[in-house]
């Protein structure tokens, strides 16, 4: 029976480049998973997932893949969105008919709380709705488990207000543990030279 899966995590936690791996493990035994990630990412170029390390796979967006025929969307044997994050609550209604009319797995990883520890409108409606929810776990800079997206500026200030959507990454974002997102500490300067 299939199942819709969230798995969150805090920036730089390797969510991308797990979803990139499971994608992998579904092509090396012969079966074909479909990465998708919604319009509004475009990082790493269009249509195209990429982990830090180096891992990247093609792509297509969302408001593409609602547009897929079922019988093209029944032969996946999985799909695999990114960025999960940035779905609506009914983008997430549609992968639970996916789900459960279908029988097709669904795979989402996408951050749980924005900059100012509030739940994104996709992370919330997938909380509510996955059949299973995982954390994909990294420590804070202290070596504390992280579970904050901490969002600073140019002269390393934490951040708590503004728009909640930034696209960036190391740039921009951090995990920290909740005692460092709240004091705003990211850490002694040198660990972000590396």
């Amino acid at each position: 029976m299939a199942k819709l899966y969230f798995r969150y995590g805090v920036m730089g936690s390797s969510k991308t480049a797990n979803a990139l791996m499971v994608r992998y493990n579904y092509e090396e035994r012969g079966q074909e998973a479909l990465m998708v990630k919604p319009a509004l990412d475009q990082r790493d170029g269009q249509r195209v997932v990429a982990s830090r390390i180096g891992l990247a796979w093609g792509c297509i967006y969302f408001h593409e893949f609602l547009a897929l025929p079922e019988e093209q969307v029944r032969r996946y044997a999985c799909i695999i969105v990114d960025e999960a994050q940035f779905l609506s609550h009914e983008d997430v209604d549609y992968l639970t008919r996916v789900v459960d009319l279908w029988n097709v797995p669904v795979i989402c990883y996408g951050l749980r709380t924005d900059f100012k520890g509030e739940l994104f409108p996709g992370s919330q409606a997938l909380m509510a709705s996955a059949d299973i929810i995982e954390e994909i776990k990294t420590i804070c800079w202290c070596g504390r488990k992280a579970t904050y997206n901490a969002r600073f500026d140019e002269h390393r200030r934490v951040l708590k207000e503004g728009e909640q959507v930034v696209l960036g990454a190391n740039d921009k974002y951090i995990g920290l543990c909740r005692r460092h997102w709240r004091t705003g500490n990211l850490g002694p300067e040198e660990r972000h030279d590396l």
